[in-house]
């Protein structure tokens, strides 16, 4: 059984933009798997959490952080999920489970991420039609983001793209090759977005 576990790095987009500038574009390797950066979001109250138990379906459960923190698991009771993270919280119910039933396998994935609403949005800015900020979903990839900015302008110099992501204390610039995803079908760097990305395609020089 394959545990999922997603979470977040929240961060302000000030401090991404002000990174961005101080990085000086730089290239760096291309982000290895989606989790290296989000697997240390902590739950917060009233996000929603599905809950799922390998080979044992009725005690999986989709189910609202209360405002004490906690969440209810057939057999377990309560379990604390506010400021924990997803893995963590598996971990727990998976060690109570092992009371009722052999060898318990546990998932826990977050469905919704109501409380970091703004921190968990993805934002496309530079040489687009329409500059956004759009939630982030599960699987979005750069040309999603970039797709929901309308595409690019006639000045945009696509393939000096980058995704600028928030990694402990830095960021970190990850180049897109804009040109090549939207014209050429190259998907090698139409990674997947995180929340609290930032996506900037610069102009091209005149």
């Amino acid at each position: 059984m394959k545990h999922f576990f997603h979470g977040l790095m929240a961060i302000a987009l000030s401090l991404q933009l002000a990174a961005c500038a101080s990085s000086g574009g730089s290239e760096t390797a291309p982000p290895s798997t989606e989790t290296q950066a989000v697997d240390t979001y902590q739950i917060g109250v009233d996000d929603l959490v599905q809950v799922s138990v390998w080979r044992n379906p009725d005690l999986g459960v989709i189910v609202p952080v209360r405002p004490d923190g906690k969440i209810s698991v057939p057999l377990v009771g309560d379990v604390v999920a506010g400021g924990r993270t997803p893995d963590v919280v598996a971990k727990d119910i998976q060690e109570r489970l092992t009371a009722y039933i052999r060898d318990p396998q546990v998932a826990v994935i977050l469905t919704e991420l109501r409380s970091h609403e703004y921190l968990s949005r993805v934002r496309v800015t530079g040489a687009v039609r329409q500059p956004v900020s759009i939630p982030y979903r599960q699987g979005m990839t750069v040309l999603d983001a970039v797709l929901a900015a309308g595409g690019v302008t006639e000045f945009a110099a696509p393939d000096r793209s980058g995704l600028y992501r928030k990694e402990g204390e830095s960021t970190t610039n990850y180049a897109v090759r804009l040109d090549r995803i939207l014209n050429r079908g190259d998907l090698t760097t139409n990674f997947k977005v995180a929340p609290g990305d930032v996506i900037t395609i610069p102009e091209r020089a005149l």
